[in-house]
């Protein structure tokens, strides 16, 4: 068994900038893609990218201001995310926040673990960007497309 995509990330950012980042509609859509739905615990959000069906998750949990964990539970497009959990723990260190990304199930035994980790690589960045800035490098942004050559 390998291990899960994991990415930790310092951000000079307070702990609720990051959580309403990965929280709300807005901050998702500015570092991420586009989304629609609700982000608190018990909510879904449903993400739209290049394929007219969107990738689901259900929010698992929604905890101000440390942790937000998602299950996915539909993506047409991208079927090895079925049942794989996103997490993101956010700790405050001094005046900055680590962000502690861990994707669990997503695995080197998945066929899109190069895609997924080059695109993992990339938004976590973004969401630090938005989160210190105001601006991401969402789905479609120059930065974005760059990477995907």
């Amino acid at each position: 068994m390998t291990s899960d995509y994991q990415k930790t990330v310092s951000v000079d950012a307070a702990p609720d900038t990051l959580f309403d980042a990965l929280t709300t509609v807005a901050g998702l859509g500015a570092w991420w893609t586009r989304v629609m739905g609700t982000g608190d615990t018990g909510g879904e959000l449903r993400f739209f990218f290049s394929h007219p069906d969107p990738c689901v998750m259900r929010v698992d949990e929604a905890t101000r201001p440390s942790v937000v964990r998602w299950t996915v539970t539909s993506c047409d497009f991208l079927p090895d995310w079925v049942g794989t959990r996103p997490a993101f723990t956010l700790v405050p260190v001094g005046g900055a926040t680590e962000l502690r990304f861990r994707h669990h199930g997503l695995t080197g035994e998945l066929d899109c673990i190069d895609m997924c980790t080059s695109g993992w690589n990339h938004f976590t960045e973004s969401l630090r960007a938005y989160a210190e800035s105001g601006v991401g490098m969402p789905s479609g942004s120059v930065e974005d497309l760059a990477r995907r050559g």
